[in-house]
This record gives structure tokens, sequence and C-alpha cells, in this order.
């Protein structure tokens, strides 16, 4: 009798152990899974990290290319070109309308709309070699320039225009690119940079034209 009574409570106590392992397993695998989880959105949150950081250095080289217009030989360094609109250099003698970021709104249209009044064409991210293949990055920037400007302002006129305030060539604030000068008008450079993942980032810098 006793011996029956004792297997009894034994096979009980059996049962107890095994209903709390099985949730402790339970626990484990949710946690497992959780672990999981975050680790693939930490690794997709750095990957989109590193994508952000790829367009906005390839956002700088564009701009770079598009400020050489205006030096010296460039196609916009006369102020005869510049006091009008040059479509074929994605350049508005004056100011264009922005969104609350600054952003100008055309660089937020569709192709078509954008390309229906400026013509110069996107700027692509060179390829690169690996190995003995040849990559594409995915990378264009679409870019636009505007004078900061009213409308039927002339360069000469400061008053329609935004002016620099920078110190002159070689005074205590010099402009280290090389481009500011005094009482001169500013000029806006506005890129779109798309990458691959559907990633996209906004550039935007001011500069004056040499001396």
């Amino acid at each position: 009798m006793t011996r029956s009574r004792n297997m009894r409570v034994s096979r009980r106590e059996r049962g107890v152990v095994l209903i709390f392992t099985l949730i402790i397993l339970l626990i484990l695998t949710i946690g497992a899974v959780a672990l999981m989880k975050s680790m693939n959105i930490s690794m997709f949150s750095a990957g989109n990290l590193a994508f952000r950081q790829d367009l906005v250095n390839q956002g700088d080289q564009a701009i770079a290319t598009v400020v050489n217009d205006f030096l010296t030989g460039g196609p916009l360094v006369l102020s005869s070109t510049t006091n009008f609109n040059v479509p074929a250099y994605n350049y508005s003698a004056t100011m264009l309308p922005n969104n609350p970021q600054g952003v100008p709104n055309i660089l937020l249209a569709s192709d078509s709309t954008f390309q229906a009044s400026w013509t110069a064409p996107d700027i692509t991210a060179p390829s690169y070699t690996v190995g003995s293949a040849t990559e594409s990055p995915g990378v264009t920037m679409r870019y636009i320039i505007d004078r900061l400007c009213v409308t039927g302002t002339v360069e000469a006129t400061s008053s329609g225009c935004v002016q620099s305030t920078a110190a002159p060539t070689g005074g205590s604030n010099k402009d280290p690119s090389g481009l500011g000068s005094p009482s001169a008008t500013v000029y806006r450079i506005s890129v779109r940079v798309s990458g691959p993942r559907n990633t996209q980032a906004f550039l935007q810098t001011t500069f004056t034209k040499p001396n």
C-alpha cells in the first residue's frame, strides 16, 4: 500500500518537473527568437546607415563637380550668363520654391516634371572593379542650382539677392573652399542622391563666385 502511494507521488513529481521544464524551454525559445529578430533589425539598420553614408559621400563629389561650372573657364562663370536661366546646366537665376525642410520642390517632382524644365542629365556614380568583375553602385544624383535672388534681379543689383557676409580673402573667416568673397551674390546647390534599397539623401550648400 505504501509502495503504491510512493509510486503515485513519484509520478506526480516527475509530471511537475516535466511541466516546468517545458515552460523553461518555451521561455528560452521565445528569448532566442526575439534575440535573432533584434540582431536582424540591427544588421538591417547598420546596412541602411552605411548606404546613406555612401550616398552623402557621392553627393559631396557631385557638388564639387557642379561648382566647377562657376570657376574660370566654366559655362556659368559670366554674369551675363547667370542673369538668366540655363536649363542645360539645371541653373535658375531666381530662388526656387522650397518645402518646409528647405529642399527645392522641383527635386521632389517626378522625372517627367523635372525634365520638362531642366535638361542636364543626372550624375551617375562611377563603376568599380571587384576581382575581374565590374560593379555599379547604383547611385544617381540629380541637382538644381538656384541664385538666391528675386525675379527680375540682375547680379549687379544686391538689393534683390542674398549677399555673402564672408570675410575678405585671407581674413580670419576665410572660406576654405576658396569660393567665398565679401558682398557677393549667393548661389545654392541642392542634390538628391538615390541609391540601393530605396535609400535617398539630400544635400545642400551655398557659395559665391570667386573674385
